[in-house]
């Protein structure tokens, strides 16, 4: 038997080019579209592999969402299509959680390993990150601004990717390929609210295409209103109950921690909030309070308005070439309530004075409300956001090789401003009165009228004492790639396909905030930062498919990537190999094995200085001064915590990731498939911010033992700041506490996903369709630094991503009627005390499509068809799961589309 080896000429060239490169590298995200000479019209690039193939199953596993799914499924965007799929098992701080860093956005979590680790993608594509830092860390991309009506589908690769596209894409990649050809024009109004009240919500599409001899062209505008959720408008939520009332008016005497008494002042204000203000008496005195300050000032679900804009066009330049240029614009305004207006005397500084009239150290504090400014929503923040892309570029034939390419041209740009109500630095005077001097410990001297801390406000007093400030931020990306693909030679059990890429880009963001804050305008404490950064990076790949016999054929890929940032460079070499056995027509045993990376967050590198609070702080050096054991310390989980500072680190390196994969897929007929695939993924060198508890932890053994002066312990104890043991207020207690990021941490996480379908045709009764998903994490262990106790991450009750989720459906489809019920069951996650887990919950979906003739469809939907809000009081108010589960409940709509 002689074989045939028939090396082709540009085959060779791109294997010589792409060999000379130092280690093997791989194709980037521009995707090839091959014309319809070669290959064969059934082939399709599937997300995983840019080498088209006539089978949807490849070595790794891929999800795909349809556009029809998003209806049917009950799905309102994008994001929720994405957030809800079985392999996002992570939890999220999304635009509906609450007090965030980014309110505007939507990110999702493949196997809980965070957004950052999760590659998006637009048509093959790279997208700006979202301007701000999710949880002010780390940068992702937001899944808010992708218009549905021009969605042909989304596919979902789980697992490393990082031979195919480069940084990022270590626990998977999502790709959200829109619609190539348009014929006619639609016009879809979909309107819908809630059987609980609020949050209703109205959407209007017009999409449209058309070809003009070798131009074809599509269209698509869409307009989205949503309107907020407030927690006073759930019963459940509306007010605190169990616990102390939140002060509005309080004096307390500083040296003897007691509050003063207001007298009758508390029955005057007593129509504020809602008529439920009181005087409260604590252990330590009385004060006016309402149970309702709180839930009046969140919002459980942001109010949004958003336009958004798609254009693409094609030209069939000759038969062999083609050129096309795609745009999206998007703008979108956020609006949103987490805390109001609230003031505490000196609170830039010590947060207490010296009364003369009482000749008392004193601190007062205000809580300013609806009645008296004017509205809730007069102290809502905002959030003006755009977002927009541009992709110029040709695809065709290689004349005389048999090979396709695409050459083109990304510009994505990401810009956001945000508006939040402060109080401003004349507050203190407007209550206190001028200040009389400094006494002998430099503190503050004031002769104030308790009259003035007790008369209520009038809108135009509230605007003399408040104001807005505006901070600008902004990132964009621009790639110049060039790709091609074709067969390399002929091997006996068929041809060696080649798919090879070039690619150079760059990127960066600013994080821009108002001035006036450095020039004292506003009553807050500390400076504010501009923060910016660019960084430029090259790629060069190459991947293989190879047929080993008729039944076996192999996938073999490999990239590099350099990286220049902050004055050097970071270069990484991935690779990634995969195996398809066919040993039965209707059976298919696959696996694969790679290893990813992730460039360091930009966030993490140029970052100035940052500040926040902790969830939760124990202070150790305090228990040990105290003789308490932690278990038992006053001062052990201290809820909120202490307040940091971070900045950033230019010395980081890039993370280093392993995955690796096995699964059959078993399709005996058309009608039935069902697929089980087990995944396993590694990352080192994880960029983490110093562990707070660790440096207190450190703090307590080196006071303790009377270090100060060794480099760990002078170190640790410089970046844990406390207030003087003298001071009257908070003596000893930590004032901050200084982190930075350092690549030590490293986790691992494994699991099972099964997926199955089956259609049954029947003569008479039309066809039922039933699909299932299925993913659930194995294990999944993670340490902080070298030498740290390896932790269980799922029966850590502090870990509230989802241990397991099931998506299931049934359609039934007769003549013009298309009725699906869509499941979806969350496994277990804590509780919001820390110390249980919540059971399971299976909510359900369903929705009817008509088609009233060939250009009219109408149809109705409802999520959560039994309106279920999962209850969890472990934690106190809000009372439901935050960022797990939704206080929404059922919801419908009607959707009305025409064709013409």
């Amino acid at each position: 038997m002689t074989t045939q080896f028939e090396l082709k000429p540009l085959a060779a060239g791109a294997i010589a080019l792409l060999c000379s490169v130092a280690s093997p590298v791989t194709l980037a995200q521009t995707g090839v579209a091959a014309p319809a000479a070669t290959p064969a019209a059934t082939e399709v690039v599937i997300t995983g592999s840019r080498i088209p193939r006539a089978s949807l199953e490849g070595p790794s596993p891929v999800t795909i969402i349809t556009a029809a799914d998003l209806t049917k499924q009950g799905f309102t965007n994008v994001f929720d299509a994405l957030s809800n799929q079985s392999q996002n098992s992570g939890f999220t701080q999304g635009a509906d959680y609450g007090n965030t860093f980014t309110p505007s956005a939507n990110a999702i979590s493949l196997r809980g390993l965070g957004p950052n680790h999760t590659l998006v993608l637009l048509n093959g594509r790279r997208m700006a990150d979202f301007p701000i830092a999710y949880e002010g860390t780390v940068n992702f991309t937001n899944l808010a601004n992708i218009p549905s009506s021009v969605v042909e589908r989304i596919e979902i690769l789980s697992g490393g990717a990082s031979a195919i596209y480069g940084s990022d894409a270590i626990a998977g990649v999502v790709n959200i390929i829109l619609k190539k050809q348009y014929s006619g024009y639609d016009i879809n109004l979909k309107a819908g609210g809630t059987s609980r009240g609020g949050a209703a919500n109205q959407r209007l599409q017009f999409s449209g295409g058309q070809s003009f001899g070798k131009l074809n062209t599509l269209f698509s505008v869409e307009l989205l209103e949503r309107d907020p959720l407030s927690s006073a408008d759930r019963d459940f939520m509306a007010t605190r109950t169990g616990v102390a009332p939140t002060s509005l008016l309080g004096r307390r005497d500083v040296t003897a921690n007691r509050y003063i008494d207001p007298g009758d002042t508390c029955a005057a204000l007593g129509d504020l909030f809602g008529g439920s203000t009181v005087k409260y008496t604590a252990r330590n005195g009385s004060y006016c309070a309402s149970p309702k300050v709180g839930p009046t000032y969140w919002t459980t679900q942001t109010r949004n308005s958003s336009q958004n804009v798609f254009g693409g066009a094609n030209y069939a330049l000759s038969p062999t070439t083609t050129l096309y240029a795609e745009a999206l614009f998007g703008q979108n305004r956020t609006t949103n309530n987490t805390r109001g207006p609230s003031w505490t005397s000196r609170s830039v500084s010590d947060a207490y004075f010296w009364n003369r009239n009482t000749s008392a150290y004193e601190a007062w504090s205000r809580y300013i409300s609806p009645e008296e400014m004017g509205g809730v929503e007069r102290y809502n923040r905002r959030w003006d956001d755009q977002a927009s892309s541009l992709s110029l570029g040709a695809r065709g034939d290689i004349p005389g090789t048999g090979w396709q390419y695409e050459a083109g041209y990304t510009a994505s740009l990401y810009k956001s401003q945000g508006t939040t109500p402060r109080a401003l630095a004349n507050i203190d005077s407007f209550f206190l009165g001028p200040q009389q001097g400094v006494d002998a410990n430099g503190v503050a001297i004031y002769a104030p009228d308790p009259a003035r801390l007790a008369q209520r406000l009038t809108p135009a007093e509230f605007d003399s004492i408040t104001g807005r400030t505006v901070s600008d931020d902004k990132s964009w990306t621009n790639t110049l790639s060039l790709t091609a693909n074709g067969e390399a030679f002929a091997l006996p059990a068929g041809p060696l396909r080649l798919a090879t890429v070039a690619e150079v880009g760059k990127q960066g963001f600013s994080n821009r905030p108002d001035g006036r804050i450095n020039e004292g305008y506003f009553n807050l404490a500390g400076t504010s930062d501009v923060t910016a950064g660019t960084r430029e990076r090259y790629a060069l790949g190459l991947e293989a498919n190879v047929p080993i016999l008729s039944t076996l054929s192999a996938t073999l890929a490999g990239r590099y990537d350099r990286y220049s940032f902050a004055d050097r460079h970071d270069g990484k070499a991935t690779y990634n190999g995969g195996i398809e056995w066919r040993p039965l027509k209707q059976l298919l045993v696959r696996g694969t094995y790679g290893t990813s990376f992730r460039a360091p967050d930009m966030n993490y590198i140029y970052k100035a200085r940052g500040t926040g609070y902790y969830s939760q702080t124990t202070d150790y050096y305090r228990c040990a001064q105290a003789g308490q054991q932690v278990a038992d310390c006053d001062f052990a989980n201290v809820s909120p915590g202490s307040n940091y500072v971070q900045t950033g680190s230019r010395d980081l390196r890039s993370e280093k990731g392993r995955s690796s994969g096995l699964g059959i897929v078993w399709s005996p007929s058309a009608d039935f498939d069902v697929t089980l695939d087990y995944w396993n993924i590694k990352i080192d060198d994880l960029v983490t911010n110093l562990s707070a508890d660790q440096l207190l932890r450190d703090e307590a053994q080196c006071r303790i033992a009377g270090d100060l002066t060794s480099p760990t312990c002078a170190d640790t104890i410089g970046r844990i700041s406390r207030y003087p043991l003298t001071a009257i207020n908070r003596p000893g207690e930590i004032r901050e506490i200084l982190v930075n990021p350092i690549n030590a941490a490293s986790t691992s996480v494994d699991g099972i996903d099964v997926s199955g379908r089956y259609a049954l045709r029947t003569t008479g009764y039309g066809v039922f369709t039933t699909k299932f998903n299925y993913s659930k994490t194995l294990n999944k262990h993670s340490r902080q630094f070298a030498g740290d106790p390896l932790n269980d991450d799922l029966a850590d009750l502090g870990n509230y991503d989802w241990r397991d989720k099931l998506n299931a459906s049934l359609t039934w489809n007769q003549g013009a009627w298309s009725n699906t019920v869509f499941l979806q069951r969350y496994g277990k996650v804590p509780n919001g005390a820390g110390d249980a887990y919540l059971t399971p919950t299976t909510l359900v979906n369903a929705s009817v499509v008509y088609r009233l003739n060939e250009r009219a469809t109408v149809s109705v939907s409802v999520n959560n068809l039994f309106n279920k809000v999962k209850s969890d009081v472990s934690g106190g108010w809000p009372y439901y799961p935050v960022g797990n589960y939704s206080p929404v409940g059922r919801q419908g709509w009607v959707e009305v589309n025409y064709h013409f």
